[in-house]
């Protein structure tokens, strides 16, 4: 492996040759006038392959600077216009002009053509890697945590926390909105949101001042469905699965789009039922706990979408966009747990408990937007509102058993915990020209509100009563003010993008009800809470050398920060069993990360990007020991993480096979001396591997293989894992004149994806492994529907206003 990634990045700078300064010309109609918007490509003469692209301006012009001298074709290309148009090129060292090209319009009706393009698996991009799932077979049936799982770079652990090329601190945007969710919620939310409703993953490791300071891994932006296409049209889908337990998924997707108006919505529904185990072996002071769980959980999921975007003229575009998602699940556990003497080893008695927990979760988010765009001026404004609505029901029986079955006692417990978040924000995005490149600044105001209220009941028979020392209010307030400035310019050879992002945070929490005090081993009234404001400034540079196109070079550093969730800041103590609680902190800071990296791009398929992180005061789950045999979970910050990491990724194309494949490796050092036996002092070497390969056969026939693989590493800081990965095998036939796809996939087709890992802090040693429903056969079918004529003027103006606006969330600099 170390070989493979040494000779893939010695390939990557071998590239530089001889340069010409520029091919031109001109393309013509019928008339002799100009030709504005056919499409230009660049391609050699020995194997097709493309160099480069573009479209002709609007006098008709088109140019393709400094390029590696050889022999080369011109193609020109439009819809509605016989064939395609090619004028052999050669290239030495001076100028090279070739002769003007004359369009021809094609005779015959236009109305029955569709256009259709495929978009390659993974694109690599100066700031961004996207992992277009919307038209793979394997992704079919799953949700959004499973795509993550398989996404380059990303690792998802046991807990479903995410983290990015090494480090924690990812933050989820859906459809370039910050997500307020994190944690259980935030992997609960990704859970309930169907793979057909997604259209691609972008994985953002350099952001520009644009975005948001917060992710200090980056950020993950998942791209919903939006039908782009003219006219009236629409598409129906269904799908079915089966692992231990059967799984279903349907939707529907309309949308209308005129010179004035576009319309559009989507409705999506799925059931899922899964199975996990889970075993752990954990010894502390004199006892040790064996347990085996087993776990059933259910979800029954509905997504909408609706909007409507309004063109008032060429210049001006007005939208409303509302969406949301309604969500009920349970999970029935089934857990037995060994208590021994450890000294010993000797079995004093039996734990059973038999968990239920059934919760619903609903959320709607409103978005009103303005766009005004003119002679290279661009005015965003952007106003949303999302609320969100959280609860759980949990049943916990712990009955406990001596080594004859005979029943000793029993706790049980009942917990209800009803959490809302309201969010709102304010943000305008202006860009300009100025000094012959792009000047854009901004502002954003966002506010959030949560309110928690966990009760508590202790259960005898059929009676409760509530347990006002074990249940707790905490209501959190978050303010961010920001500012931003962003220029970005093409020197001769260089583009240079700088950035600036100021942002002021003030927090607020308030909790109330009791706090366990280890000190006098009881609850004690807790009325308080924590009170914070404080300023950062978040630089951000990139350098991208493009005097040769084929070899381009990028240099970028950033600092990021990562707020902490407010569940890691409520002082209340969670007790999740009689052995084990979860309590907040109310003194974590955030963690901030300066970063560094060099990129490089060869021939436009082999990227390499290597990166050096240093983060201050990282956030880590530690377990830790309270009144002698049990143990609370907690945030604390660690000293430091030091993250060198290395990504090397290579699409490959030939007639109908097509590959890509992705190798992500990092090195990181955790550091952190709490007193004696609490230390931590972990290095660990991760090597990471994604591979998709199809191949298209009798025309109408796809086939899919998928894999991918993360070598042993780090979960949470402290939890050291062993490695996990799997391969997903799948069939696609198109059908009724190719408006119909059947899709037939089998997950995890050896049955091997497990996770496991282990930790030793402070005097606990602890091991952990389980499984989930990973192996599933699943068939889907789809069918596009309504208008299937093109106005291709029309329509290639619309796939650009929408790609435009897509940048404006984040920025649309090199090396962002």
């Amino acid at each position: 492996m170390k070989k493979s990634l040494i000779l893939l990045t010695f390939a990557s700078i071998l590239s530089f040759g001889l340069m010409a300064q520029k091919i031109s010309g001109v393309v013509k109609d019928e008339s002799g006038k100009p030709f504005a918007g056919a499409t230009v490509t660049l391609v050699k003469a020995a194997d097709s392959a493309t160099v480069k692209f573009g479209l002709s301006k609007a006098d008709g012009t088109y140019s393709f600077e400094t390029l590696p001298a050889g022999d080369y074709h011109v193609k020109i290309s439009h819809i509605g216009f016989s064939n395609t148009f090619t004028k052999p090129v050669n290239v030495a060292a001076a100028d090279v002009a070739v002769a003007d090209i004359s369009m021809k319009k094609q005779q015959g009706d236009l109305g029955a053509v569709v256009v259709t393009a495929k978009k390659p698996i993974v694109e690599i991009k100066a700031d961004k890697t996207i992992l277009n799932v919307e038209g793979t077979i394997n992704s079919v049936g799953t949700d959004a945590l499973e795509l993550l799982r398989k996404a380059p770079g990303v690792m998802v652990d046991k807990d479903d926390n995410l983290s990015l090329s090494g480090k924690n601190g990812v933050r989820v945007y859906i459809d370039g909105k910050p997500s307020p969710l994190a944690g259980a919620d935030l992997a609960d939310y990704l859970k309930s949101m169907q793979s057909s409703n997604v259209e691609a993953i972008e994985i953002i490791t350099n952001p520009s001042a644009k975005y948001d300071a917060a992710g200090n891994a980056g950020i993950i932006n998942i791209r919903l469905k939006k039908n782009k296409s003219l006219g009236t049209n629409g598409s129906v889908n269904a799908g079915w699965g089966i692992g231990k337990f059967p799984k279903y998924n349907a939707g529907i997707n309309l949308n209308n789009r005129g010179k004035k108006l576009n319309v559009f919505g989507n409705y999506n529904y799925s059931y899922t039922k899964g199975l996990g185990t889970m075993e752990s072996y954990r010894s502390l002071s004199d006892t040790i706990f064996d347990g085996k769980n087993t776990m059933i959980n259910k979800s029954m999921n509905h997504s909408y979408k609706a909007g409507v975007d309004y063109y008032i003229n060429s210049k001006q575009t007005v939208g409303v966009v509302v969406n949301g998602m309604i969500n009920d699940n349970s999970l029935r556990s089934n857990s037995v747990t060994n208590i021994m003497f450890e000294p010993t080893k000797a079995a004093v008695r039996n734990l059973v408990a038999g968990n239920q927990n059934n919760g619903n979760r609903d959320n709607i988010n409103a978005n009103v937007n303005y766009r005004f765009a003119d002679k290279g001026k661009e005015l965003n404004i952007d106003a949303d509102y999302g609320r969100y609505n959280i609860n759980s029901d949990q049943l916990q029986p712990n009955i406990y058993y001596d080594l004859n079955n005979n029943e000793l006692y029993r706790n049980v417990y009942n917990m209800k915990s009803p959490t809302h978040i309201d969010i709102y924000s304010l943000k305008t995005d202006y860009e300009t020209d100025f000094k012959k490149g792009k000047l854009g600044f901004g502002a954003k105001v966002g506010f959030v509100n949560t309110d928690n209220d966990f009760k508590r009941y202790n259960v005898f028979g059929a009676a409760k009563q509530y347990d006002s020392a074990r249940s707790n209010q905490f209501e959190y307030k978050e303010n961010i003010n920001a500012l931003y400035v962003n220029y970005n310019k093409q020197y001769k050879g260089v583009m240079v993008q700088a950035g600036l992002r100021v942002e002021q945070t003030n927090i607020q929490g308030d909790s109330y009800g009791f706090s366990y005090d280890t000190t006098v081993k009881k609850f004690l009234p807790y009325q308080g809470g924590f009170d914070r404001d404080y300023i950062g400034f978040f630089p951000s540079i990139a350098v991208t050398f493009n005097k040769n196109p084929l070899s381009q070079w990028g240099l970028s550093a950033s600092r990021r920060v990562d707020r902490p969730a407010y569940q890691d800041l409520n002082p209340f103590e969670f007790k999740l069993d009689d052995y084990t609680y979860m309590k907040g902190n109310v003194d974590l800071k955030p963690q901030y990360t300066n970063s560094i990296g060099i990129t490089h791009s060869y021939k436009y398929k082999l990227n390499t990007r290597l990166n050096y992180s240093h983060v201050t005061d990282i956030f880590a789950q530690l377990l830790d020991t309270a009144d002698i045999s049990k143990t609370f979970m907690s945030k604390q910050n660690l000293a430091s993480q030091d993250v060198v990491s290395l990504n090397v990724s290579y699409p490959f194309m030939k007639k109908q096979f097509t590959s890509f494949i992705n190798i992500n490796s990092s090195y990181s050092k955790y550091k952190a001396d709490y007193g004696p036996g609490r230390k931590i002092d972990i290095d660990v070497f991760t090597v990471g591997l994604f591979m998709q390969n199809s191949l298209k056969f009798a025309k109408t026939w796809t086939v899919e293989l998928s894999g991918w693989f993360n070598s042993p590493s780090v979960w949470q800081s402290t939890l050291k894992s062993k490695s996990m990965g799997g391969a997903d095998l799948g069939l696609q036939k198109t059908v009724l004149q190719s408006k119909g796809t059947i899709k037939a996939s089998m997950g995890d087709i050896f049955n091997s994806l497990r996770w496991a890992g282990s930790s030793d802090f402070t005097g606990q040693n602890t091991r952990v492994r389980g499984t989930w429903e990973s192996r599933v056969f699943r068939v889907n079918f789809s069918y596009r529907f309504g208008n299937a004529q093109v106005k291709a003027a029309r329509q290639r103006k619309a796939a650009l206003e929408e790609e435009q606006k897509r940048t404006q969330q984040g920025g649309n600099g090199p090396g962002q």
